[in-house]
């Protein structure tokens, strides 16, 4: 059972934060307010969104429906993910990955789900999340010979993104840069918790 507690009061403390930034964002800015932490490049920018990670959305409240939806389910299989991990003693790494992919996935179904009731005075899975970290950090115009975009602004890094987003992108590049050894060549498996 200890192997449990840290993946989880990990997931906890991060849902926690998420949270605690986004109702103070949400009570204490006006939608659009900007205000600078470290000089030009990293702001607080409140802005919100009806869709995934950095902004992206699905259209109509028929996508939001479905994204609300799709986000509970999700979240339910990473759990069951996170709960095999660690009874089969998968390697720890992984294990804390999935434990930032599931507080991250959490920490935005609790804006879609409760935040367009809560202070929209919409219904339940109406949400939207709550993007506040925008970090600019240089401002460009691409030169004209640049295929399509020449002669437009260019903003490095663009999309607005919450703590949340930020947990699962941690989660799924921790997988991805040490795939290696999260899933070494010809690994017996071991044992399970329960069995120890």
């Amino acid at each position: 059972m200890k192997s449990y507690i840290k993946p989880f009061s990990l997931a906890l403390l991060i849902i926690a934060l998420d949270q605690g930034i986004k109702l103070y964002i949400k009570t204490h800015f006006f939608l659009g307010e900007e205000v600078a932490v470290f000089g030009n490049w990293f702001l607080l920018h409140f802005t919100e969104n009806n869709g995934m990670a950095f902004g992206f959305e699905f259209a109509g409240q028929y996508g939001k429906l479905f994204l609300s939806l799709f986000r509970i389910i999700a979240v339910g299989g990473i759990g069951y993910g996170l709960a095999y991990a660690i009874k089969h003693r998968y390697h720890h790494l992984l294990i804390t990955s999935i434990a930032l992919i599931f507080a991250g996935a959490i920490g935005n179904i609790i804006d879609s789900v409760f935040y367009g009731l809560l202070f929209d005075y919409e219904t339940l899975l109406h949400g939207r999340v709550v993007d506040m970290f925008y970090f600019p950090l240089f401002h460009t115009q691409l030169p004209n010979w640049f295929p399509l975009w020449g002669g437009e602004d260019f903003v490095f890094f663009r999309p607005v993104f919450n703590l949340a987003d930020a947990s699962i992108s941690v989660g799924v590049a921790v997988i991805l840069i040490f795939q290696k050894r999260i899933f070494p060549e010809n690994q017996e498996p071991e044992k399970d918790v329960d069995s120890l």
